[in-house]
């Protein structure tokens, strides 16, 4: 018992997760870039914006079933049935079966990653100790980033007129459930049950909770919707796969300084700002043309680097001003919130394109961006800031992974 204790309290200890998760969000780069140019580029283009809400629609089924499904089977059982469920979803379009089947593939894909991310998450929560939680998770969301990333710009040296590409995400999937299946830590207890409570997360923070709603509308449609852009406008596979891979860094370069801003400020302000580059990144994106690459991809890289900012900051201020015993549901209406928020936005972009053209994705997020700035400067003169010594350290937090790390048994103590 004791050395499962003091293997617990290793910082060591969470690399086989970590290095689970990261190997399989390669795999998961490398998809999320060659369904939408694949599907741009086919009979019906339609379905790329569909597969996009189907992604969406699929976590948000995830973050419901996830914690019921880790008390039936357990954490390391279930990680292993929701990568097959990845394997299967990237076997149904390596089949070259009909749009449909690559939809219902992305909804399953979605379904199964928000599962893993609840196991992932909930597991490095148990595993690290007080002193480097923070410092867990923040790696824990740089490296699966990065490692999406890295995904798409495999993605680029893949040809595409065979199956090699969702083979490889088998073989990065597949790969991805040795570390975990060969660990020896224990089994964290069950997560707390998802429970939905509006009306307490409006009361503990209301620019929290729209923040995290427009973020969950924002990444989804920035990350679902630029490599469609981008094929639709004849860009070559390889620098659709370096456009995807530069977005994610603006975890590093916008990111990071403005969550450590945030920390010292009012964080209501940071957010402020932070719309204020979503919208001129925005208004550079519809007059910035394919034929300056370069310089579409620093908009692109501000974009995204912009949004996981919005979720982080957003996310910490709900924490500052929640009580330690609504920490967990509060946590699970951010985590439906977002979700949901990322299945409709996409959708109604899906939607509206064809009456407002390549660019409604664009203006889509201009608007979001636009709305909830106005509304944080309307709450800046509600209510208060909390004072800095009573914040959480922001830490590095993406908005492409939902917030599931507090999904635990209240029991255990662990935040």
């Amino acid at each position: 018992m004791n050395g499962q204790t003091s293997e617990a309290s290793s910082p060591f200890s969470i690399a086989s997760i970590v290095i689970s998760m990261t190997t399989a969000a390669i795999g998961s780069g490398v998809m999320f870039a060659y369904v939408p140019f694949m599907l741009t580029h086919s009979v019906a283009p339609w379905a790329a914006g569909a597969a996009v809400t189907a992604v969406a629609f699929g976590g948000l089924v995830g973050c419901m079933v996830g914690g019921p499904l880790i008390k039936r089977v357990g954490h390391a059982r279930l990680f292993a049935c929701s990568m097959a469920m990845v394997i299967i979803a990237a076997v149904l379009i390596a089949a070259d079966l009909p749009p449909a089947y690559w939809i219902l593939a992305r909804g399953l894909y979605g379904a199964a990653a928000n599962v893993n991310f609840i196991i992932a998450q909930s597991w490095l929560n148990h595993a690290a100790s007080n002193e480097w939680r923070g410092r867990a998770m923040s790696f824990f969301y740089m490296a699966y980033v990065l490692g999406l990333g890295c995904g798409a710009w495999i993605f680029g040296q893949i040809p595409t007129d065979g199956n090699l590409a969702p083979l490889a995400v088998v073989f990065f999937t597949a790969l991805s459930i040795l570390p975990i299946g060969l660990t020896r830590l224990p089994n964290p207890p069950p997560p707390a049950s998802v429970s939905v409570n509006i009306a307490m997360a409006w009361r503990i923070s209301p620019v929290g909770l729209v923040g995290v709603l427009a973020s969950g509308g924002l990444s989804m449609v920035v990350q679902g919707f630029t490599p469609i852009y981008a094929a639709t406008n004849q860009v070559s596979q390889k620098d659709v796969a370096f456009l995807m891979f530069i977005m994610q860094t603006g975890l590093l370069f916008i990111q990071y300084p403005l969550g450590a801003l945030s920390d010292r400020i009012d964080r209501r302000a940071v957010l402020v700002v932070t719309c204020g580059l979503i919208v001129a990144a925005g208004i550079a994106a519809l007059f910035v043309s394919f034929s300056t690459i370069v310089l579409l991809m620093i908009v692109f890289l501000i974009f995204g680097g912009a949004i996981e900012t919005v979720y982080s900051v957003a996310n910490a201020h709900a924490n500052d001003r929640a009580d330690p015993g609504d920490f967990v549901p509060l946590s699970s209406t951010l985590l439906v919130a977002w979700s949901t928020a990322a299945t409709i936005v996409p959708l109604g972009v899906t939607l509206l394109t064809p009456i407002f053209g390549q660019h409604t994705f664009v203006y889509a997020i201009i608007l979001v961006a636009v709305s909830y700035a106005a509304y944080v400067i309307w709450r800046l003169k509600e209510r208060q800031p909390v004072p800095a010594d009573e914040r959480e350290n922001i830490g590095i937090r993406s908005a492409q992974v939902p917030n599931a790390s507090v999904l635990t048994d209240p029991e255990t103590g662990k935040p």
